[in-house]
């Protein structure tokens, strides 16, 4: 969100500041929070943000972070999970970086290059020089072409099907397919080892948080494995690889060839980190409540949490060891709009679901607030949503049995979920209630966690499944929510890469095929799309359900545990553990 180099930047980077300045609640203030060694943004705000001892700067020891789930890659070119973008920054670095403070939307600061880029006066040309002494963990150095062919990997679509795709949308390459298939990518240039120079179809404002994706994470392309490049991602950040047995445990050691000198965003204090990939979410809860392990965390949804837990958290002895903050993320529904195809009906499921019971699944009010908007009011170009939920939550039957009069009305659907987390089987179990008095028989399907994504984008994807959304590459602007969400295909000829409720209409998709190629300033440009949004919505392809607030319990040896914007989990980028 941060613009700079010409006089258009420099404008838009006065606005970005003051929006990364602002949390939800209003509060910008910090005060003492509940439990001794923690602070809190305010009291009197009930989603404040609280870090758990800030201020520690010893290295040294491990920090066991335990998880449910393997994570769905660890390959940049595959990565849009925000769980794997939390480890990742620990392994790999990009020409721009996210930098995160609990309860605001992130900064974007440079990593790899020397700034946040140089653009042209016309706009469509970014360059960025890399940092001297960047090597990987074998000693050779990091060039240009390293970071050009990792954005080259990403659109090969047939072999990476969940790269992130904001960073190539604005680039002038819709055709192009990928380094194994169509060679090489022209709108990107590399003249020199440190120079790299980024060609777009129209002027992007928003372009140095584009460039903090994971597209841009330097991958060699004598290292590169395609799909096996998962199992041992070459590191270029401050920890490497030692193991990884796929769903059991992975290992981060100190990467030796990593310079902080280089790198003043991450501060590296663990000297390792070990990753437990199967352990279930109610005992991770019990464990970190209990304080087990001293030296634990979590990077599971809501700290993993049980519902029946989260009446311990203010248990002094726990609140202290207690991150908590406001996200940019967002759970929805999805309805599949190629087996949901009527909207009329799409709209009476929407209207006769009791989302206030959904939030007693997650665990009440502490856990998130009901929102009528995939969007939020941090976000540049928010503007008022126009559905017509109650806005509390309570489910409107009347209005939907009404809706479906004539109607053909399905007899039986499916609803799929992530079968480690308890919570969103319980949420299907509410789906099932509520869409009785509709007279359909909703079906659950387990899926399993590891595959979740990647089933939603195959051939297997529910007629109903639920998602979440932590705002993209610029968490403080609405089309990075937006165009992955609901917009089209590259070539704007089908529905996007992430745009799981398959979501596509001539009209109003070229529409947005269109803004993508509109020059603009960030605030023009961004309300255009909230304005496209609220119109897809009258179509009702996702049923916003809750922003989070993740309250996630740490180990007594934990120290600066805050809970990331853009992350909704622990930071690993700056945690630390006490010897």
């Amino acid at each position: 969100m941060k613009h700079r180099s010409t006089l258009l930047a420099a404008s838009a980077l006065t606005m970005a500041l003051a929006i990364t300045g602002c949390t939800a609640g209003g509060s910008t203030g910090t005060a003492t929070g509940n439990g001794a060694g923690s602070t809190a943004s305010s009291t009197n705000d009930p989603y404040a943000a609280k870090i758990v001892e800030p201020g520690f700067t010893t290295p040294g020891g491990n920090v066991n972070v335990l998880m449910s789930a393997d994570f769905m890659t660890l390959d940049p070119g595959n990565n849009n999970y925000v769980q794997t973008a939390n480890v990742a920054q620990l392994y790999y670095r990009t020409l721009t970086m996210a930098k995160e403070t609990a309860g605001q939307p992130p900064q974007i600061v440079p990593d790899l290059a020397t700034d946040l880029g140089q653009v042209s006066e016309d706009g469509l040309t970014w360059t960025y020089t890399l940092k001297d002494g960047l090597t990987y963990e074998d000693g050779t150095p990091i060039t240009s072409a390293d970071v050009k062919y990792g954005i080259e990997r990403t659109f090969a679509r047939d072999v990476f099907t969940q790269a992130p795709q904001e960073l190539n949308a604005v680039l002038d390459a819709d055709t192009y397919t990928g380094p194994y298939t169509g060679g090489d990518l022209a709108a990107v240039e590399t003249p020199d080892e440190k120079t790299i120079i980024f060609h777009l179809k129209q002027p992007y404002p928003d372009f140095p948080a584009l460039a903090s994706r994971s597209n841009s994470a330097p991958v060699p392309r004598a290292k590169d494995t395609q799909l096996d490049y998962t199992n041992h991602p070459i590191a270029s950040g401050p920890y490497m690889i030692e193991s990884y047995d796929r769903g059991r445990e992975l290992k981060l050691v100190r990467n030796p060839h990593w310079d902080p000198k280089t790198d003043p965003n991450r501060t590296a204090l663990p000297d390792t980190f070990t990753f437990s990939l199967s352990t279930a979410q109610a005992t991770i809860s019990q464990q970190l409540l209990s304080d087990a392990d001293p030296t634990a965390i979590t990077l599971d949804s809501n700290g993993a949490l049980q519902a029946s837990d989260t009446g311990r958290l203010t248990d002094p002895t726990i609140a202290s060891r207690t991150a908590a903050g406001l996200l940019g993320c967002t759970d929805i529904l999805n309805f599949n709009t190629t087996t949901i195809t009527d909207p009329d009906v799409r709209h009476a499921l929407a209207l006769a679901i009791d989302r206030s019971a959904i939030q007693v699944q997650y665990g009440g009010p502490r856990f998130g607030k009901i929102t009528n908007s995939y969007l939020n009011d941090a976000q540049v170009g928010w503007i008022e949503p126009t559905i017509d939920l109650d806005p509390s939550g309570a489910a409107k039957l009347e209005e939907a049995q009404k809706l479906l009069e004539g109607k053909d009305v399905p007899k039986t659907l499916t609803y799929g979920y992530a079968n480690a987390t308890e919570r969103y089987k319980n949420l299907g179990t509410v789906l099932q209630q509520n869409l009785k008095s509709l007279g359909i028989d909703l079906q659950l399907v387990a899926i399993p966690s590891a595959n979740y994504y990647t089933t939603l984008a195959g051939d297997q994807m529910p007629d109903i499944a639920r998602s979440g959304w932590c705002g993209g590459a610029a968490s403080g602007s609405t089309r990075t929510t937006v165009d992955p969400q609901l917009g089209p295909s590259l070539d704007g000829t089908t529905y996007g890469f992430s745009n799981i409720s398959r979501y596509y209409d001539a009209k109003l998709s070229g529409e947005m095929y269109a803004l993508r190629n509109t020059n603009g300033s960030s605030e023009e440009l961004n309300t255009q799309w909230s304005e496209l949004y609220n119109t897809a919505m009258e179509s009702y392809p996702i049923v916003p359900l809750m922003r989070s607030f993740t309250n996630s319990v740490v180990g007594s040896k934990i120290r600066n545990a805050q809970v990331g914007y853009f992350f909704g989990s622990i930071d690993l980028s700056t945690v630390g553990v006490e010897n």
